[in-house]
């Protein structure tokens, strides 16, 4: 019998990965595909598989969601801090407060039920999911500017414990005595923060430090992450902290610092993470019976909807107020507030709680965030265009390889194919001017190695092996990596027909260009006309409209604007 389970899970899990790439044909998140192979095994589908082990659910939920809030947070890069730290803090604060409490009167509303059975609904509901956004933001192959990324992403990895405590305190509520319950909630939600924060960046501190001590076999590094962060994950949970806060900010440590095998690392996680959110998805489709679904779908749908189209949007508008957000980032952050499996295993929470009715709560947590994955996860790409927020992608190499020996200090093998309309023509080698401490290893053509030589040319189609410090490898990237944008992200296209240095000053353009402008002091210059327009934190494709010529974000270092593109005509 324990064979034939085996059987089945492995089979489930294999169909499961076999139907991604129906993703991209049908324009649906692969996450929603991975619920209906769970539906469709499920008790009531062809599988016939009964499944209503909430307990097992509840800690394979918890467990696959750590390890790919670890595997976020080793993604997010600490320099994406200085433009998306405060405002996805107030976001998951204050904005699942205030979603929460909209969509909770709704559900009071339309279901019939007490102000506080409401109210936990709207809780359980009320948090973005890590795994969605992620996975949605990688997968795509869509870029957007560094501003809206970086909050999407600081955002869905922060804002569990608000939901948790929400839902932990409304329980409370429901259950027991309510003064007792605030100021139990109340230090419960210090606890969960406090001791969530400092465990997470203790634990991502000694964990880099250790990487970076002990002499393993390679493939046992990412192993040791992962495992490292499970268990500060529950230990963390043990002493009332936020174990999701914990390990989110340990995979943020851990890729702030020079950590060993970094790139193998992150190439094992990325598999797991998407192992973690297949069986995750996969089960939760299992545990849901789709007839039941039926009963509460068109009050959940009318929930669904005054979330995403009146919760999330004035939530995002009241906390993104002092930071200078535009319009177009306003209204793509206010859309994609995607739900995914946090709030269905918040859902669980009811039931754990033996509360009334828990079963319909479950189903109206399903069905809002089905709407949510097929309504707002399928039309993310075509409004990030349409809104004009993505940027041009950096180039980087095909495979990126640390040595990872004391002999070879700091330098890492990289192999980029050669591709686009510069390399029609053959280069001369001598040509490329590659940055220092980096050489050529060796040159694929048609498959077959070859040496390189003085004298030699490379051409499109070719693959550079190129050895380099692991402070160059964005230069080599540029240099030589990447492949043709779009015509809508080339430079020409995206940047405008002129480059302009940052330090340049208003009146200085004015006077080449012949136009005038008033909403500046012309002794500014392009980077604080930025600076000032984006109160502090401009990020390459901020654009200022100056009637007459559109100016452009380039290339930034800090906060400190370096490079802009004008664009003389402003058709877009």
């Amino acid at each position: 019998m324990d064979m034939a389970w085996l059987l089945v899970g492995a089979a489930l899990v294999m169909v499961s990965i076999l139907v991604t790439p129906l993703s991209s044909r049908i324009g649906m998140p692969v996450l929603l595909l991975f619920l209906g192979v769970g539906m469709l095994a499920g008790e009531e589908g062809p599988g016939q598989i009964f499944f209503n082990d909430v307990d097992t659910a509840f800690i394979v939920g918890n467990l696959a969601l750590a390890i790919i809030l670890l595997d976020g947070g080793m993604r997010t890069r600490v320099e994406s801090f200085r433009v998306g730290l405060k405002p996805a803090l107030l976001l998951a604060t204050l904005g699942v407060v205030i979603t929460a409490s909209i969509c909770g009167l709704v559900a009071v509303w339309l279901f019939d039920l007490p102000l506080l059975f409401g109210l936990l609904i709207g809780a359980i509901v009320s948090s973005t999911d890590a795994a969605a956004v992620f996975s949605l933001l990688q997968g795509r192959g869509l870029t957007i500017n560094e501003r809206v990324e970086a909050t999407l992403e600081i955002e869905s990895g922060s804002n569990d414990p608000m939901a948790i405590f929400l839902t932990l305190l409304l329980i409370g509520f429901i259950q027991g005595d309510g003064d007792s319950t605030v100021w139990t909630a109340l230090l419960m939600l210090v606890q969960q923060f406090g001791i969530g924060t400092l465990a997470g960046l203790g634990g991502g501190l000694i964990m880099a430090r250790l990487l970076n001590m002990v002499n393993l076999v390679p493939a046992m590094y990412p192993l040791l992450v992962v495992t490292s962060g499970i268990t500060l994950f529950s230990a963390t949970n043990l002493i009332n902290g936020s174990g999701f806060l914990a390990v989110y900010l340990m995979g943020i440590v851990i890729a702030s610092r020079k950590v060993r095998m970094m790139p193998s690392i992150l190439q094992i996680h990325d598999g797991l993470a998407w192992l973690a959110q297949l069986i995750l998805f996969l089960l939760l489709g299992l545990l849901v019976t789709p007839s039941q679904l039926l009963e509460s779908a068109p009050m959940a749908l009318i929930l669904s909807l005054a979330l995403i189209l009146i919760a999330r949007p004035l939530a995002t508008v009241i906390s993104l107020l002092p930071f200078g957000f535009s319009r177009r980032e306003h209204i793509f952050i206010g859309w994609v507030g995607l739900r995914g499996a946090v709030p269905i295993v918040l859902a669980l929470f009811p039931f754990m709680a033996g509360l009334p009715g828990a079963n319909i709560i479950f189903e109206v947590a399903f069905v809002v965030v089905i709407i949510s994955l097929v309504l707002q996860g399928s039309t993310l790409a075509p409004l990030a265009r349409k809104l004009k927020l993505e940027v041009p992608k950096p180039p980087e190499s095909k495979l990126r390889i640390p040595l990872n020996r004391v002999e070879t200090g700091d330098h890492e093998l990289l192999l980029i194919p050669l591709k686009g309309k510069r390399w029609t023509r053959p280069v001369p080698l001598s040509k490329l001017h590659l940055p220092d401490e980096t050489h050529l290893g060796a040159l694929f053509r048609h498959g077959a190695l070859h040496g390189c030589e003085a004298g030699d040319e490379v051409l499109e189609g070719d693959v550079l092996a190129v050895f380099t410090t692991h402070d160059q490898v964005s230069n080599v990237n540029k240099l030589l990596g990447g492949t043709e944008p779009p015509e809508r992200l080339s430079d020409r296209r995206f940047f405008g027909e002129f480059l302009l240095e940052g330090q340049a000053t208003l009146g200085d353009v004015q006077l080449v260009y012949g136009f005038k402008v008033d909403r500046f002091q012309p002794q500014k210059t392009l980077s604080d006309c930025f600076a000032e327009d984006k109160r502090g934190h401009p990020v390459v494709g901020d654009r200022l409209d100056l009637g007459s010529i559109m100016l452009t974000v380039r290339a930034v270092e800090g906060d400190l604007v370096t490079k802009v593109g004008l664009k003389l005509s402003r058709d877009e």
